[in-house]
């Protein structure tokens, strides 16, 4: 997804520690570039903004979040009873 996207050079600012993270990542392989974590970053982001914007639509839609009675109904009916 990200590869396909038109790219935009910006200057950020970011603390010491993000920095070396980010650094950390690329020099075990787990991102191409710091860029290329950042953008990651981002992008998780994003998707855990939207998710939250369809949550609360349902939210709004049902009269709130599950009950405990719900929550233990549903996971009796997935066998996942703690």
């Amino acid at each position: 997804m990200i590869d396909s996207m038109t790219r935009h050079k910006i200057a950020i600012t970011l603390p010491e520690e993000q920095v070396a993270a980010a650094r950390r990542a690329v020099a075990e392989g787990r991102a191409t570039s710091v860029s290329a974590y950042i953008s990651q970053a981002l992008a998780r982001r994003t998707a855990e903004e939207d998710m939250a914007e369809i949550i609360a639509e349902i939210y709004a839609k049902t009269g709130g979040p599950p009950t405990e009675e719900e929550r233990a109904r549903a996971r009796r009916e997935l066998g996942i009873e703690s």
